[in-house]
């Protein structure tokens, strides 16, 4: 599985190439700037691209902008970016064309190495991976909404897990129930949020965030095709 990655930090760079290149991926390309981030896409087509959000030369977005440029000229290139805290906007642009796989993990993620590498792989699968901080902040800011106030405990337990990018399977696993019953939670959460219910993985995960981003005045709405909501 080959891999680009964009890290301005060289430390990080150097250790996410070796800890890449351990399990099985090859590197083939590790670039330190913004400007570069677009050519060694192009160049190299990668399975998947592990990308700094802040890079040079302004270390504000570059590292973004890049990649959501990179998957306007290879549409479906999957991306996980790597951001030093949780910033809810560059979830929300990273989502927003909803093609192949998309991941989002803060950097201290990286240091839980199974993890990390779970992750690259996921989203190089065609997955989407939502750091769990960030699924927490974003629940946190949409609490008060009336559709989520509507859940239970458990749904909202979740909720959270399939903003992670968890499988029925795996969340059943986490949360010591049955498959059976994860399906019927999942299945009164879509109702209760107005949306239909999925078994495709990735396209939950983006419903779920569509809704979790969209202004709460219209969020409660029925999801249809060709609208905000992914059905």
């Amino acid at each position: 599985m080959r891999v680009v990655i964009a890290e301005d930090l060289a430390l990080l760079r150097d250790g996410l190439t070796r800890i890449l290149d351990a399990f099985g991926f090859e590197v083939v390309a590790a670039v330190d700037n913004g400007p570069s981030v677009l050519p060694a896409l192009v160049t190299h087509r990668p399975d998947v691209a592990v990308v700094d959000v802040r890079l040079p030369p302004t270390c504000t977005d570059e590292g973004l902008q890049a990649a959501i440029r990179a998957r306007t000229e290879l549409p479906g290139l999957p991306i996980l970016v790597l951001s030093q805290h949780v910033e809810q906007l560059y979830a929300r642009e990273l989502l927003s064309d909803r093609a192949g796989g998309v991941g989002y993990l803060l950097k201290d993620r990286v240091s839980h190495v199974a993890q990390f590498v779970d992750a690259v792989r996921r989203v190089a699968e065609g997955g989407t991976v939502m750091d769990p901080e960030v699924v927490a902040q974003l629940l946190a800011g949409r609490a008060e909404a009336r559709p989520l106030r509507e859940l239970t405990a458990r749904e909202r337990e979740v909720l959270g897990l399939m903003a992670e990018g968890r499988s029925n399977a795996a969340i059943a696993a986490r949360l010591f129930v049955t498959e059976k019953a994860v399906s019927k939670h999942i299945n009164n959460i879509f109702s209760k949020l107005g949306m239909p219910p999925s078994d495709d993985d990735n396209r939950r995960v983006l419903a779920v965030l569509a809704y979790l981003h969209d202004d709460p005045t219209t969020s409660a709405r029925p999801a249809r095709g060709g609208g905000s909501h992914p059905g």
